[in-house]
C-alpha cells in the first residue's frame, strides 16, 4: 500500500523531517542504502542540536552561518544521476567537520576560542614531550577601551583582528619544533581568551630564552605596525600590548598526566597575572617567569634553564 502523498516543500527543505521526507521521494534509494542515509543526516542534525544548546552566542552564529547555503547544494547533488551513498557519506562528514571546527574558533579572529585552547593545553600536559621546556602567554591589548570609547566598536575590531593576525604570524611554533611534528600545528597554537585578551602555547622548546624571543618578537611587530592603515585616527595613539608569559619545566610526564587539567588553569592564570603586572608600565620587555612542578604543585623555578638532577630519574 503506497504511503500518503507528502505536501509540496518547499524548494529547500527547511527541517529534519523535510530533509528526510525529500530523500525519500527524490533518491528512490534502496531500503538498506536509504536507512543509511537518514541515519548520517540525524546524526549531523543532532550533532548541530547539541552545539546549539552548549556554545556560547558567537560560536553560534558561527555555525549556523554558512549552514543554510551548504543545505541548499544539498538538492542539487542529491539530484545528480550518479549520486552515490559514497557521495553523499562524504559530503556529511565535511559538513560534520565543518561545523565542528567552527564550533572551536571564534568568528571574529578564527583563532581557536579559549574553551578549546584549555583542551588543547591539558592534552598537551598530560602527553610524553620532547622538549624540555614549555610556555604559556597572555596579551592584553593596553588601554583597549579607550579605542572603543573615543573611535567606535568597528576601529575596536579592527584592531582585535589586526592584533590577531600578527600574534598567528609572530608566534610560530615552526620556528622550534622539527619539520615533521610541525605539521599543522602551528595553526592552532593561539586563542582568543575573550574581548581583547589573547593566549598562546609554545610547546617542546629547548630554552625559556626562546619562549621569550617568540614573545618580544610579536610585541615588537605590534609596535611596528602602522596602525593607520586601520584608521587614521591611531596615529595619535598607536596600539600596544601588554604580555605575560610563564614557562613550565616539563620534567617528567608521570607528573604532570594526572593534574593536566589543574595545571593547564594554574599555568594561565599565573600567565594572566604576569600580562596585568605589564599592564599600564609600558615596559620594553616581557613580563615572564619559570615554573615547574614539586609534589603536584606548580611552583616557581628558582636558578637557569639547566636540569635539575632530580630529573634524571626515568619517568
Amino acid at each position: 500500500m503506497q504511503s500518503e502523498p507528502i505536501h509540496a516543500a518547499p524548494d529547500q527543505p527547511q527541517t529534519r523531517t523535510e530533509l528526510r521526507a525529500w530523500v525519500r521521494d527524490h533518491l528512490h534509494l534502496a531500503s538498506a542504502l536509504e536507512a543509511e542515509l537518514l541515519q548520517a543526516i540525524d546524526a549531523v542534525f543532532s550533532r548541530h542540536e547539541r552545539l546549539w544548546r552548549e556554545s556560547k552566542h558567537e560560536a553560534i552564529q558561527a555555525l549556523s552561518s554558512g549552514f543554510a547555503d551548504k543545505m541548499a547544494r544539498v538538492k542539487t547533488e542529491f539530484s545528480a544521476k550518479d549520486a552515490t551513498v559514497s557521495s553523499i557519506s562524504r559530503y556529511f562528514e565535511a559538513l560534520v567537520e565543518d561545523l565542528t571546527d567552527k564550533a572551536h574558533r571564534d568568528p571574529k579572529t578564527k583563532l581557536m576560542n579559549f574553551a578549546r585552547f584549555t583542551e588543547q593545553l591539558e592534552s598537551f600536559l598530560a602527553l610524553e614531550q620532547r622538549g624540555r621546556w614549555s610556555a604559556v602567554g597572555l596579551v592584553d591589548i593596553t588601554g583597549f577601551k579607550w579605542y572603543n570609547d573615543a573611535l567606535g566598536h568597528a576601529v575596536g575590531d579592527r584592531i582585535i583582528e589586526r592584533v590577531a593576525q600578527l600574534l598567528r604570524e609572530q608566534a610560530r611554533s615552526d620556528d622550534i619544533i622539527a619539520q615533521e611534528r610541525a605539521e599543522k600545528r602551528s595553526e592552532d597554537l593561539h586563542a582568543r581568551f575573550g574581548g581583547d585578551e589573547f593566549c598562546f602555547l609554545i610547546p617542546d622548546i629547548s630554552a625559556c630564552s626562546q619562549a621569550h624571543a617568540i614573545g618580544e618578537r610579536f610585541r615588537e611587530a605590534v609596535e611596528r605596525y602602522d596602525w593607520t592603515l586601520e584608521d587614521e585616527r591611531l596615529a595619535a595613539q598607536p596600539v600596544r600590548v601588554d604580555v605575560g608569559v610563564v614557562c613550565l619545566w616539563l620534567g617528567r610526564v608521570a607528573d604532570r598526566r594526572f593534574i593536566a587539567r589543574r595545571l593547564a588553569a594554574d599555568l594561565i592564570q599565573r600567565a594572566d597575572k604576569l600580562m596585568y603586572e605589564a599592564k599600564g608600565q609600558r615596559a620594553s620587555h616581557i613580563y615572564l617567569l619559570r615554573a615547574e612542578i614539586k609534589d603536584g604543585q606548580l611552583v616557581d623555578r628558582i636558578g637557569d634553564d639547566t636540569e635539575p638532577a632530580s630529573d634524571n630519574t626515568a619517568s
